[in-house]
């Protein structure tokens, strides 16, 4: 039997993933004619010339090819990598190339509560930890934990990241958007939360579940303690388990922000009654690390009945990668005061952060510059989402196609994320190097000026 599209299951026909759906596929077909494309569509910083940290692949390069510590010479590699690559070597057993325990590997998992314990000064327990494919992975087991049928809820912020309402309807469930103001810096308001839940209600809609991304994607807004501490009582009092999406919380940008896991907050208010899932990879924050697809999960008030749920979903998958899970090892123990690599690693570190902070601060001022376009704050994260305004009957998909075709800069367009009716956005990263993205702002100032004056014609 051929499998007609008809044939393909309704579910996977009807998730839309945006951040690389038909734009992109456009973008890839003229880069193969020769067109010089900047994909500002998707945070991958190591694409767009963001550096590998050196502590990183230094310990990699041992431990995927151990002959190398005893061939090199001495004084090749810092003496704390070659350490802790002994360490590594000797905590897996088997090396790289062998399947882990369906969790990860028990190690990376402690090293992993001390370090939830060092941010937040709470408790954390390593058989609480899931050890996952990126931050992508855990948040689907815990979906797929969740959603039963297509009466089963999940709040998600409009505007979200797609992972969230495709992954929802992969599993037949129902998204329930709960809308940021844009008017108050994308601010998440407990009103909106409740009138999404009982709209949902309404419905017939029984709510899972909250997810929660911050700092933000695609908005760049950071939660304060306040934020979150709401969230957290919205839940209790609604009987909602809880998705902190935290896989940005090294990129926070302005004076006075900071981040804040809900983490944190649930203990310091002693909540026993809410389930919490909490995500964390080396994609984003100042590795970048995206290909090698680390991660992990964080549960916390789940009873061990779930958590053996849990442990089944990985194991369906046998386990997440295994250089994966170092990396995630890599980024929760960094070299630490008075070792080798420190200086090394603090200076990387600090120049991806305050480059970032630059070029967050450039791509806001820039297009909030352009007449038409309208750009809040980029505090955190690593995109930002301005509000286009358009010649009637254009959209902000053919705004984003014509940008394409014209300029050569991917980006996407706001309706793949959610947006307020009668509003256009587009999303872009704010990764390109300094001087290519001053460029890249220049242009799309010139586009929009063009396309709407073609469009008014």
């Amino acid at each position: 039997m051929v499998v007609r599209i008809e044939d393909v299951a309704p579910v996977v026909r009807e998730a839309q993933y945006a951040v690389r759906g038909p734009i992109v596929a456009r973008a890839q077909e003229l880069e193969r004619q020769g067109r010089e494309i900047i994909y500002c569509n998707i945070g991958n910083p190591q694409a767009l010339g963001q550096r590998p940290i050196s502590w990183v692949r230094q310990v990699l390069a041992l431990v995927e090819y151990p002959e190398l510590l005893d061939r090199v010479p001495a004084g090749t590699f810092p003496a704390d990598a070659v350490e802790v690559a002994r360490h590594v070597l000797r905590a897996s057993e088997h090396g790289l190339g062998a399947y882990t325990e369906s969790k990860g590997l028990r190690f990376v998992r402690d090293a992993i509560a001390d370090f939830i314990h060092a941010r937040d000064g709470i408790p954390a327990d390593p058989e609480a930890i899931f050890l996952t494919d990126g931050a992508s992975k855990g948040v689907q087991s815990v979906l797929r934990l969740l959603i039963a049928d297509a009466r089963d809820g999940v709040l998600i912020p409009t505007p979200q990241y797609p992972l969230y309402s495709a992954t929802i309807t992969l599993y037949g469930g129902a998204a329930v958007p709960y809308t940021l103001d844009e008017a108050a810096q994308w601010g998440l308001s407990l009103a909106d939360l409740e009138r999404s839940y009982e709209q949902a209600r309404a419905r017939g809609i029984r709510p899972r579940a909250i997810c929660v991304i911050n700092p933000g994607n695609p908005t760049g807004a950071v939660l304060d303690a306040r934020n979150v501490e709401d969230v957290l009582r919205f839940a209790r009092e609604r009987g909602l388990a809880v998705l902190a999406d935290e896989v940005y919380q090294d990129n926070v940008y302005l004076p006075g922000d900071r981040f804040v896991s809900f983490a944190s907050v649930l203990e310091r208010l002693g909540l026993r009654d809410v389930s919490l899932f909490s995500f964390h990879s080396v994609s984003k924050g100042y590795l970048g690390e995206c290909g090698h697809r680390g991660g992990y999960l964080e549960c916390r008030n789940v009873p061990p009945a779930v958590m053996d749920e849990i442990t089944k979903l990985q194991s369906i998958a046998l386990c997440a990668n295994s250089v994966g899970q170092i990396v995630t090892y890599l980024l929760v123990r960094p070299p630490l005061p008075g070792e080798p690599s420190h200086e090394t690693w603090t200076r990387e570190r600090g120049e991806v952060l305050e480059s970032l902070r630059r070029r967050a601060a450039i791509v806001e001022r820039g297009l909030d510059a352009i007449p038409g376009i309208s750009c809040n704050r980029v505090a955190g994260a690593m995109y930002a989402f301005p509000q286009i305004t358009l010649p009637e009957g254009a959209t902000d998909t053919e705004w984003c196609l014509a940008l394409l075709e014209e300029t050569g800069i991917c980006v996407v367009p706001g309706a793949g994320f959610g947006q307020q009716a009668g509003t256009w956005h587009f999303r872009t990263t704010i990764l390109p190097p300094v001087e290519q993205l001053e460029a890249v702002v220049e242009r799309i100032g010139r586009f929009h000026v063009s396309f709407c004056e073609r469009r008014r014609r």
